[in-house]
């Protein structure tokens, strides 16, 4: 246990200033996507970009590939959450069952895929476990870009998985990261079904209040 403290220790002071930036706006854009705010995208595309570069020098390739699939998801979601000025921003429910479809395609071929790219292109150590930790990202951050609470239960199957990996990569700080983001996404999927009850209560409210409404048959003005 004792060898494994002092690693981690070595690791953590051998961080780059880039490492640490990266980590920063990595918490930065998890709080805020815990509070349901559309910031977590600028936020979190800064935050990929150095990582982007940062995991090409540790040779986590479909990590790397995540990373560029995480800014265009973040662009399209930056979008579909704002949408137009004059209309509503997409709110946060539950997945139906053609979304849970595209969301276990986006899981099992996805793997499939990255873990062929990786073994035939690359010179990737951990192809089927990189492969992996992307592909349940991939379908983490497709259900958050459609503000589907079962997001936080991808991506934490991800974070599960790539805790122990970007440690093995001697990213220890991205694995301490990892692990936070982990229990913060515990917490977003609470918070984020606090709101889908609230908003179903508020409904129902309104058609409560609704049906209760007298309805006046008389033409005239009301006196």
């Amino acid at each position: 246990m004792q060898s494994w403290i002092d690693l981690f220790i070595e690791q953590v002071k051998a961080t780059t200033w880039l490492e640490w930036l990266a980590v920063l706006l990595g918490i930065a854009e998890v709080l805020l996507a815990k509070a349901n705010k559309v910031w977590l995208y600028p936020t979190g595309i800064a935050a990929t970009l150095i990582s982007i570069y940062l995991l090409l020098n540790v040779a986590l390739y479909a990590e790397c590939m995540l990373s560029c699939y995480y800014v265009v998801m973040s662009f399209y979601g930056w979008y579909h959450w704002i949408k137009k000025r004059n209309e509503p921003p997409v709110k946060v429910s539950y997945a139906n069952r053609q979304e849970w479809i595209v969301t276990l395609l986006i899981v099992f071929v996805g793997w499939g895929v990255l873990y062929l790219l990786l073994i035939n292109f690359t010179k990737s150590t951990v192809p089927v476990w990189d492969a992996w930790v992307s592909s349940t990202a991939w379908a983490g951050m497709w259900l958050l870009a459609r503000r589907k609470i079962e997001n936080w239960i991808l991506l934490n199957v991800s974070n599960l998985f790539a805790i122990p990996l970007l440690y093995h990569k001697n990213l220890a700080l991205f694995a301490l990261l990892t692990l936070f983001l982990f229990v913060v996404a515990i917490f977003g999927y609470l918070e984020w079904r606090k709101i889908i009850r609230a908003e179903q209560l508020a409904i129902n409210l309104n058609l409560n209040g609704t049906d209760r409404t007298p309805i006046c048959t008389d033409a005239s003005p009301l006196g």
